[in-house]
């Protein structure tokens, strides 16, 4: 399975997500652009030594956008404006689960192009949405409950995590920790 997070902005989340991944055994795919430089320390503080254990890539977005397009896995996007519950669907092991920026959310040209993949978490009305990591979390746990993961046994394949950097930072496909390491 696994999770994008298209072109967060905010470190601290992206760190918090690398520890869900730890917990998982999920993978996590950085697509560009980030709005911050991995170099950053709220991005290693949030991470903490978490990093060492999560294999991290990054794809570019023209790239991340044409696997989107080739791809016959099953595909969701999570955005405040979508009607359809999260807890709706049957998560698969290869599923992509797909969450946006912070500030932008996700590109309209995905909700034009996948309308009915389009999920969202309950929220009372009138507040804007949750927190980028508690949202992926909350998902990652659902998915892996779904699919008949307890915390003592990780998904066959693991769970992938996609989250979408700048393009300051590492070449497609490096490793990010092989590149990041916590002090």
């Amino acid at each position: 399975m696994r999770i994008v997070l298209f072109e967060p902005d905010i470190p601290q989340n992206a760190g918090n997500v690398v520890r869900t991944c730890a917990c998982t055994g999920a993978k996590l795919v950085l697509v560009e652009p980030l709005g911050f430089k991995i170099s950053d320390k709220g991005l290693k503080r949030a991470g903490l030594d978490y990093w060492l254990g999560v294999d991290v890539t990054i794809k570019g977005g023209h790239e991340f956008e044409a696997l989107l397009e080739a791809t016959t896995d099953p595909i969701y996007f999570f955005s405040s404006h979508a009607t359809r519950n999260y807890t709706t669907v049957s998560y698969e092991p290869d599923a992509t689960l797909i969450f946006g920026s912070e500030t932008a959310g996700l590109p309209r040209h995905f909700h034009e192009r996948w309308p009915e993949r389009f999920l969202s978490l309950p929220m009372r009305k009138g507040a804007r949405c949750l927190n980028l990591a508690n949202s992926v979390a909350i998902v990652v746990y659902e998915a892996w409950r779904q699919i008949g993961s307890t915390p003592n046994r990780t998904a066959d394949g693991g769970l992938a995590i996609l989250v979408v950097p700048s393009s300051e930072a590492v070449p497609p496909a490096v490793h990010w920790h092989a590149r990041i390491v916590p002090r």
